[in-house]
């Protein structure tokens, strides 16, 4: 009975993978507490609505008292028991249409997209210490992969690469410090979703599509396979490259 910890769940990929996580048997996920800035209707209707499975905690993740006390809420929320599996979704991605040269929103892109990464799984490490899987999911994207970094000279974010390229460095050292003691931590990559972040209809999957495929990873992939990696969630009819997409989903590693 797994317990879950998602940044960022009030709207989007977030919330999408709350209403998946309440999908699954009570025998494979306990708890889910899902944490934003701010609440939202969507998010309050979902929690409301789990009879007491799915909880809401308060957390800005630029703020380090605010991650302090959300993961002091989410200890007592968990009676004692170890946090089981965080996934640091809170993200920006902020644009610069003419390129570097325009980008003026790199310190607040690192903010929120590395630094605030690193604050909260800091905090909630030594709940997951106690936790029985040991998993944190950093979400990430194969924009910030610097070997593809051609294939999307086009996307407007530069800020939204270099932050993320960040975070996958960051997950590699978290994950080569602490696979010794059982924990698995990867630099997820749920594809390109039809979200107010990822672009709307432009898009390629809905959120519940990359959230269950998401998942499947977290659940399923052993630490041997993913710890430290980048991997891309599979999606059946999307595995295979076709005219006029450029984007495949087939659960293989990214490369750095």
């Amino acid at each position: 009975m797994a317990s879950f910890f998602i940044t960022g769940a009030s709207r989007g990929f977030g919330l999408a993978l709350v209403k998946e996580l309440l999908a699954l048997p009570t025998s494979k996920v306990s708890k889910i507490i899902a944490s934003s800035r701010s609440d939202s209707s969507a998010l309050s209707e979902v929690v409301n609505s789990s009879s007491g499975r799915a909880e809401w905690v308060k957390l800005d993740v630029t703020d380090q008292e605010s991650i302090k006390k959300a993961a002091a809420e989410t200890e007592a929320k968990l009676g004692g028991k170890g946090l089981d599996v965080l996934i640091n979704n809170a993200g920006i991605c902020e644009y610069a249409f003419q390129g570097t040269k325009s980008m003026d929103n790199l310190s607040s892109s690192f903010l929120v997209n590395v630094q605030g990464v690193h604050w909260v799984t800091q905090a909630f490490f030594p709940l997951l210490e106690k936790g029985q899987l040991k998993k944190v999911a950093n979400i990430s994207t194969t924009l910030g992969s610097i070997s593809l970094a051609e294939h999307f000279v086009q996307f407007p974010g530069p800020a939204y690469k270099i932050t993320k390229a960040a975070l996958n460095a960051l997950t590699v050292q978290w994950a080569l410090d602490h696979e010794k003691d059982g924990f698995t931590f990867i630099a997820l990559c749920p594809g390109w979703m039809k979200t107010e972040l990822g672009g709307g209809d432009m898009a390629d999957l809905t959120a519940e599509q990359g959230a269950k495929a998401s998942l499947d990873i977290i659940f399923n992939k052993s630490q041997k396979e993913v710890n430290g990696k980048l991997p891309k969630v599979f999606v059946d009819g999307w595995d295979k490259p076709a005219p006029g997409r450029a984007n495949v989903y087939d659960g293989t590693n990214a490369p750095w």
